[in-house]
């Protein structure tokens, strides 16, 4: 038998190789069983038999095969261990037996034995009973859709097993009518076509129906054959279905919409689209696949997509949890990334020394005034108290290192020596620093006695670029800076009414709250850093109502004092609302 299989192999790749064409083949043979295997078409062999006579008669027709006796077959020549002479002298080796060269007629015939019935001792015949299965349920052909990621790669594979379906059916009838099967082993395998992917749509979506909506397609069939199918359609199915609201139709064994779009001139899938069950695995693919599509667009505009084709029973719900899983869209439009706070430092945390123990330091400006018949630039330094958010504003001529080394003598004589300063990497602070220290350690050397000890600043500086160290400070620079430039750029004002200007900002900042203000009457105001810095909410307001018309007035104090009153106003108005 394998004998047999070889030839056959031998003579499709000769067919294959050589370049003029060939009419027939004959198939010669010694062995009567293999004779025999090949013509009985009716019993069942084993399973080796069985394979290899299977694969025989892919290549051939029982008609081509021959019979040749022992002493006439030249391929005993090499199985039977002859000498090198004898088998170098013979003819029969190299021109073939000689039978080979007369007519047909000559040639040797099939014993008359070999047509009488096989005995089942030689036959080997194996009476099993077995079954076979044409057709696989639709519930296990589902089962196999759901090992498929994309919909397109689940209508290829369905479309080549459609081809290969189509192959078989061909290659049995062909064997039927007794034709000899081509082989087709070194063609080149075509690429699918489009009306082979829409057949593969076609049976996927039959399938999923079939197993999903088995009942609404009996029942729609039965309407069908009843004659109750009209223009609007069957409205088959039962009331307590699913889909018993889509008015269902049945075409092409197809559960579509019915709806009310028969004479419209859409196509027919946007007027009948096909009804896919929800939060199904094929349902789930072609939402993917539709997604991809509009590039993921939001669910309206590919349920848009969907339904020019499919209708999906509650579609925006399976949309929701299949876009909700898609890794692109969680990319894009996931929030950015936000590092965790570390813990507040030391000096902010524990405030039992006393306010402005430990300082933040920044400048802002310039502000101009009027200075003779000149308008000149005017800075300001604040300082913040680290842990009870108290300021203290002082006012300097200039952004030089002796300019604001004066701005800090005054600002310790007013409210104490203070520990730690925390400023900007600026360069006037850089250079203040280094003066400060050399000055503080002359004056040590110089005024302190030895059972005294000189308590030196302690100066941080924040790291470069790196503005998010000083948010405290900051955020009351925003405070008086946003306003009071505003104010001087209306209304210039002297020197002297500068400094009583910001004496007044600094009471106004220094009585905003820094708890909760509550809303029970019940319960005590605020607290402000002015509770802690004067024992009291603020200073009293001086008597008198100050309106626009006293910034035009000769006295100076009435109209530093609306100036402030404006100050207040529009800190109410525009900072407090944006926190």
């Amino acid at each position: 038998m394998s004998a047999a299989v070889l030839s056959t192999r031998l003579d499709r790749i000769i067919r294959k190789e050589i370049d003029f064409a060939i009419n027939d083949s004959v198939f010669w043979t010694d062995s009567t069983c293999v004779l025999r295997y090949v013509a009985n078409e009716e019993k069942k062999h084993k399973t080796f038999v069985a394979n290899r006579v299977s694969a025989i008669r892919e290549q051939s027709l029982s008609s081509q095969w021959r019979y040749v006796g022992t002493k006439a077959n030249p391929a005993d020549d090499a199985s039977r261990g002859l000498p090198a002479e004898a088998f170098s002298s013979s003819n029969r080796w190299n021109r073939g037996p000689a039978f080979l060269w007369e007519n047909q007629q000559s040639w040797p015939t099939i014993p008359t034995a070999i047509g009488q019935e096989i005995k089942d001792e030689d036959v080997e015949e194996v009476k099993t009973s077995f079954a076979s299965l044409t057709n696989l349920p639709s519930r296990d052909i589902v089962k196999i859709f759901e090992r498929f990621s994309s919909w397109f790669s689940l209508l290829r594979f369905v479309a080549w097993m459609l081809r290969f379906k189509t192959r078989l059916r061909n290659a049995v009838a062909k064997r039927k009518q007794g034709k000899t099967l081509q082989n087709c082993a070194g063609e080149k395998t075509s690429p699918l076509q489009v009306h082979e992917i829409e057949d593969a749509k076609k049976v996927v979506i039959k399938a999923v129906q079939e197993c999903c909506f088995h009942e609404e397609i009996s029942s729609l069939k039965t309407a069908n054959r009843e004659g109750s199918y009209k223009e609007k359609g069957s409205g088959g199915g039962k009331k307590s279905s699913s889909i018993s609201k889509l008015d269902p139709v049945l075409l092409k064994d197809v559960i579509c919409v019915g709806g009310r779009l028969q004479r419209s001139t859409i196509d027919d899938d946007a007027k009948h689209p096909a009804i896919l069950p929800k939060q199904h695995q094929d349902s789930d693919l072609i939402i993917q696949h539709y997604h991809l599509l509009c590039g993921h667009s939001g669910l309206e505009h590919t349920l848009s997509m969907i339904r020019e084709k499919y209708w999906i029973v509650q579609a925006r719900i399976s949309l929701r949890l299949v876009l909700s899983k898609c890794f692109d869209c969680k990319r894009r439009q996931a929030s950015l990334g936000k590092q965790k706070m570390a813990s507040l430092p030391e000096d902010r945390v524990r405030p039992s020394k006393p306010p402005f123990t430990n300082v933040g330091v920044d400048c802002f400006g310039p502000m101009f005034v009027r200075h003779g018949r000149s308008t000149v630039k005017r800075y300001g330094v604040l300082f913040t108290c680290l842990s009870v958010r108290a300021v203290h504003i002082k006012v300097v001529h200039s952004l030089d290192t002796d300019a604001f080394i004066n701005a800090l003598r005054r600002f310790i004589s007013r409210r104490g020596h203070p520990q730690q300063i925390s400023s900007d990497n600026d360069g006037n602070f850089v250079k203040g620093e280094r003066d400060l220290r050399e000055a503080v350690r002359d004056w040590n050397q110089q005024k302190i006695h030895e059972f005294l000890l000189a308590k030196n600043i302690e100066w941080i500086f924040n790291p470069p670029t790196s503005s998010r160290f000083g948010g405290v400070w900051d955020r009351c620079i925003r405070t008086v800076r946003k306003v009071m430039t505003a104010l001087l750029k209306e209304q210039p004002l002297d020197d002297e009414g500068l400094l009583t200007l910001t004496c007044e900002e600094e009471s106004v900042v220094n009585g905003r709250p820094i708890t909760k203000v509550s809303d029970d009457p019940r319960d005590p105001e605020a607290l402000t850093p002015n509770h802690l810095l004067l024992l009291r909410s603020g200073p009293m307001l001086p008597p008198g109502l100050f309106v626009r018309e006293d910034t035009y007035s000769l006295r100076r104090w009435r109209q530093v004092q609306y100036l402030a009153d404006v100050f207040w106003r529009r800190r109410i108005r525009e900072y407090l609302p944006a926190l």
